[in-house]
């Protein structure tokens, strides 16, 4: 048998893959607040010293899932945003096709979106090192909002808001710095958009909508759109949403 470093690492990176895969099934069935290395285990069919051996406690492999999550969906996000680069798309197209992503990858992966959006796990705190993984998301919206700004494809508001500014400073350091007016609480505005479309994947992942639209993806549209319209962007409507 190889006991290379090298072996015993890719062992130890499979065996991690390996109990993510059956942690990540188990979060449909158990949710994150009933997961444990016992039903990993079980489910698995490892026994518990070789789930712990990769993942020493729950929280270690809860902060695992919800890095993974974030970072999947953020890399949807940001692929298509590539995309619509690529085709030469207006920012505010560019935004449609970055909410919709997210919302592609939030209905094929619910359990992980409830994991990283829903209600806090009991008994677990999310360590420092998820946090650049949850930048993802923001800093994809920031990125086209930046875009538009320096494009000039926004419109300043008409009424902005009060001064003054009640963002902490890494909020402005991850936009690339404040701007001057009429688009000075623009960052504010985007923490908006992006409070938005958090909430209104909550909605429509949870089915809160469904008694009141008749068209989910197309109202996504319609929600992203006058969400859009507070930073002053338009967003192309009547595009196809499959």
């Amino acid at each position: 048998m190889d006991v290379s470093g090298t072996s015993t690492g890719d062992a130890n990176t499979r065996r991690q893959e390996a109990v993510k895969a059956t942690a990540r099934q188990l979060l449909v069935k158990l949710s994150a607040g009933g997961l444990s290395l016992e039903a990993v285990a079980a489910d698995s069919g490892l026994a518990v010293t070789d789930v712990a051996a990769v993942f020493p406690h729950r929280d270690d492999l809860l902060t695992a899932l919800v890095i993974d999550a974030y970072n999947t969906s953020g890399a949807a996000m940001e692929q298509a945003d590539q995309a619509a680069l690529d085709a030469q798309a207006s920012a505010g197209a560019r935004l449609l096709a970055v909410t919709r992503a997210l919302r592609a990858w939030s209905f094929a992966n619910p359990a992980e979106f409830t994991l990283i959006y829903g209600s806090p796990v009991p008994g677990y705190d999310a360590p420092q090192e998820t946090v650049q993984p949850a930048s993802r998301t923001p800093e994809a919206l920031g990125a086209i909002i930046r875009s538009a700004l320096e494009a000039g494809e926004l419109t300043p508001p008409p009424r902005p808001l009060p001064g003054p500014s009640v963002l902490l400073p890494t909020a402005v350091e991850v936009f690339g710095g404040a701007p001057e007016a009429p688009f000075s609480d623009i960052i504010e505005r985007g923490i908006v958009l992006w409070s938005n479309l958090i909430g209104l994947l909550v909605f429509q992942v949870f089915s809160r909508t469904h008694d009141s639209v008749r068209d989910q993806a197309a109202f996504f549209d319609r929600a992203i759109a006058v969400a859009a319209e507070g930073i002053g962007l338009v967003v192309p409507l009547g595009e196809n949403t499959d």
